[in-house]
């Protein structure tokens, strides 16, 4: 057996020598070159699960994989390429010993087994996966390029474009960015005079103060509030089959105010894991935690609130960690993670942190919170002032009303039309009732003389219109009072009915401890999140922030930084901005995203030559600006901004926009369709739509927009038929598109040309071209021509749904300025961000 072994490995070492090596140039290196391999073909038996390493094998740890196994063979002898079994295994040719196994249907590429000789022979060096190692600040590179070249970001990704040998496209025009930043910083397209202003303007930094004009604009806390809602799971219903309503809508109001008031991420990250917990906690910092009670809740009859309630928690856990640290935990709940060496039991010690809140799945949310806006509070207060000054009239002394009280308190045919309450009090012995009963009864009684009139219907006015203001009772965390807190244990299989050994709180050991001098709670776990000790929580942040803007992260996989997870195409560049965000920008949001908008790489020409599409057609290189389809929530939000219809209100309880009735009910017989929104609530922004989780609002979801029943870091970006369909077809796009029709009349101009000119501006930005206006002629023409056939078609086309047409305006004319603004809503360049 063993000279067998032998033999094959001598073959497989003259193969390995002669073969060409198509790897990195350079020794070697274990986390860039070898993990991959080994993460993709052997951790899922020989990797950290402690119950699955066969033979007894692990083989992301050194010493583990150095050791003499039974058979008496070892794995890895660094420097000993024809003593190590590994090698052996992998280029065997004989099923009952080849690895991986046949079953598998996966085998090594001749480069991988190159690689994995190349390193056995340089000493079999293991390192750390690079996401669990703090960030550096490496040295920016230094280029040539000074036109390009504006700033440390431009360095680096030009320092990787020369390696590639590409170079950068050319800086796109102005109309292009000042379009292209609106959409990325505040979710909706400029103003016709906002491009004009930027277009015009020939200062030097008139670039930067176009971008801090966007940041100032209320539209950039929705944008960014849309993104961290998918994070959050936030929805207006419980979920599961009853999937009742469920009130914290607050928190999503909360969200949009800390991206506007630029809140540092870091105390955005403190808050809403233990706001509750912090010394003088205000009511916006209890608010935030209804981040995490954003779980879902099983209302069923006959449900066990206690299986739910451990749900809760278990999505927590996993919640908080991907949504932070881009880490898969969920796999641990049930055995010990296959690929990333955090074992089940260092889970639940997770999970016991997390464990210790008051809710526990019940249909009221509770624990909840009444919140109050600052305006609505300072209201109530002029309100009980102006009551407590009506009252104070009513109670002024009056030796002569109280002779005459008493007097109306002896006659019960007088009493007998008091009220309950008064009636209640004016049973007992006037010498028993306590002040605040005397009080209340001569208020009563004064309240009914002709006198007094005047003052008691004010002060009743004033008591509905106080009693009106009522705050919001929102869900939020809330520890379990001490004593009172529970014990976590391991459940086995992740089954909370078969639990094992007691497990203290903690965090997994691979990365840094809690801080020592606080409690293992929430509060010690969020400062544990954004400490300067944590090697993920800032690289996780930059590179959402880099995937928004540019399409693509720096980390392709930006759920997954763990060990099955994509190698950083600039790995430098992401240390580099997470060291500079945590430290230098002190965790400030918009300065990283000015940083990022103000590059030159942000501003190149999103135009894709044949060579670029060939050598680098997803763009990770970014030798070219960023072009890709806009969000569900911006499709819908510009065709109603540019039409005139979009509502500019912010915040409140969630809208219903017109949705399709479909005459269907829930598994619990209610009706799944809704009431269309009146007045401007038909018209706001897509944030503020109503979300179900059973029943989503459609044409959302038909641009991928999650249920959110649970975390969705990343959406898909999907091309399909419906969606043609839905900006083609759908009720809101044909409204939109028939307001602009009327908008591009009444405002654009006395000219057919200026018209179109106009409507063109509005949603592209720039002005059209001869060869587009020419088109949009045509289009108007012919469109005239055949609805002047058919009057009625032409009606229904004019004012179907938006309603009857202004007066001096024509229907057929209108008809056919309805087909341009459904086309102009439809163009690629409309849809996508160029």
């Amino acid at each position: 057996m063993q000279r067998r072994l032998f033999s094959i490995l001598i073959v497989c070492f003259v193969i390995v020598t002669i073969s060409p090596v198509h790897a990195q140039t350079g020794k070697v290196q274990y986390a860039r070159d070898i993990l991959p391999i080994l993460s993709t073909h052997c951790f899922t038996c020989h990797g950290p699960d402690a119950k699955l390493q066969k033979a007894g094998l692990r083989l992301d740890v050194a010493e583990t994989a150095f050791k003499t196994l039974k058979s008496g063979n070892r794995a890895v002898v660094p420097g000993k390429v024809k003593e190590s079994e590994l090698l052996a295994r992998v280029h065997s040719t004989e099923d009952s010993e080849r690895m991986p196994p046949a079953s598998t249907k996966k085998s090594l590429t001749v480069t991988e087994k190159q690689l994995l000789k190349r390193w056995i022979e340089e000493g079999a060096e293991y390192q750390r996966h690079w996401a669990f190692v703090k960030p550096i600040r490496f040295s920016v590179p230094a280029v040539k390029s000074k036109e390009w070249n504006r700033g440390p970001i431009d360095a680096f990704l030009l320092d990787r474009l020369q390696k590639e040998g590409l170079k950068p496209s050319a800086e796109a025009d102005r109309f292009t960015l000042a379009r292209r930043l609106a959409i990325d910083l505040t979710g909706l397209p400029p103003t016709i005079e906002m491009v004009d202003r930027f277009s015009n303007d020939k200062r030097d930094d008139a670039y930067e103060r176009y971008v801090d004009d966007l940041m100032k604009l209320p539209a950039f806390g929705e944008r960014w509030a849309q993104v961290w809602l998918d994070l959050a799971r936030y929805a207006d219903s419980n979920g599961y089959a009853t999937d009742s309503a469920r009130t914290i809508w607050k928190y999503r109001d909360w969200t949009i105010g800390a991206f506007n008031r630029n809140l540092p991420y870091d105390r955005f990250t403190i808050e809403q894991m233990a706001g509750d917990m912090l010394p003088g906690a205000t009511q916006d910092q209890i608010l935030a935690t209804a981040f995490h009670r954003n779980t879902l809740t099983n209302d069923e009859g006959g449900t066990s609130d206690e299986e739910f309630r451990v749900a809760a928690v278990v999505d927590r856990v996993n919640t908080t960690m991907q949504v932070w640290m881009g880490i898969t935990m969920a796999c641990a709940q049930c055995h010990d993670h296959k690929y990333d060496p955090i074992s089940q039991e260092e889970y639940f010690r997770m999970f016991a942190i997390l464990n210790q809140s008051e809710d526990s799945d019940k249909s009221d949310n509770s624990p909840t919170t009444l919140i109050i806006t600052a305006e609505d509070q300072a209201k109530k207060t002029v309100l009980g002032g102006v009551i407590a000054k009506l009252e104070g009239q009513l109670l002024t002394a009056d030796a002569k009303l109280d002779e005459s009280q008493a007097t109306w308190e002896k006659d019960k045919a007088a009493t007998d039309k008091a009220p309950p309450a008064i009636k209640k009090i004016l049973a007992l012995d006037p010498k028993k009732r306590n002040p605040a009963q005397k009080v209340e009864v001569t208020k009563h009684y004064r309240s009914t003389l002709p006198e007094f009139k005047p003052v008691a219907s004010q002060l009743a006015s004033s008591k509905k219109e106080y009693d009106a203001v009522k705050g919001v009772a929102t869900p939020i965390m809330k520890e379990l009072a001490v004593g009172k807190q529970r014990v976590t244990k391991i459940h086995v299989r992740g089954n909370f009915l078969d639990q094992s050994k007691v497990v203290p709180a903690g965090v997994p050991t691979l990365f840094h401890a809690l801080p020592k001098d606080q409690t293992p709670n929430r509060l010690a776990l969020a400062n544990w999140l954004v400490s300067p000790d944590n090697p993920l929580t800032a690289r996780v942040a930059v590179n959402r922030f880099w995937d928004q803007i540019f399409g693509l992260g720096l980390v392709e996989s930006p759920d997954d930084f763990g060990i099955r997870g994509k190698v950083s195409t600039h790995p430098e560049l992401l240390d580099w901005l997470s060291v500079e965000f945590s430290t230098t920008m002190k965790w400030d949001v918009q300065q990283l995203l000015k940083a990022i908008v103000t590059s030159s790489a942000y501003r190149q020409s999103s135009m894709v030559t044949p060579a670029l599409m060939e050598r680098d057609p997803d763009n990770r290189y970014l030798a070219r600006g960023p072009r890709y389809r806009s969000s569900a929530e911006t499709i819908r939000d510009q065709s109603l901004y540019t039409a005139g219809l979009l509502s500019p209100k912010m915040y409140g309880a969630p809208v219903r926009p017109p949705r399709p009735k479909l005459g269907l009910t829930s598994a619990f017989g209610g009706s799944t369709d809704w009431e269309t929104s009146s007045g401007d609530d038909k018209f706001r922004r897509a944030l503020y739509t109503q979300w179900r989780r059973t029943t989503p609002y459609p044409s959302m979801t038909t641009f991928d927009a999650p249920a959110r029943t649970v975390c969705t870091i990343s959406r898909p970006r999907t091309n399909t038929p419906l969606q043609a369909l839905v900006t083609l077809n759908d009720p809101v796009y044909v409204e939109a598109a028939q307001a602009l029709g009327r908008r591009m009349v009444k405002d654009g101009g006395a000219t057919l040309e200026a018209k179109l000119t106009f409507g063109f501006r509005l949603c592209l930005s720039r002005p059209p071209r001869d060869m587009e206006l020419k088109r949009l002629t045509e289009l108007f023409t012919k469109a005239q021509e055949q609805y002047g056939k058919n009057p009625k078609l032409a009606q229904q086309m004019a004012t179907d749904p938006i309603g009857p047409l202004p007066a001096g305006m024509q229907a057929i004319d209108m008809a056919a300025w309805t087909v341009v603004g459904n086309v102009l809503l439809n163009l690629d360049e409309t849809l996508a961000k160029r």
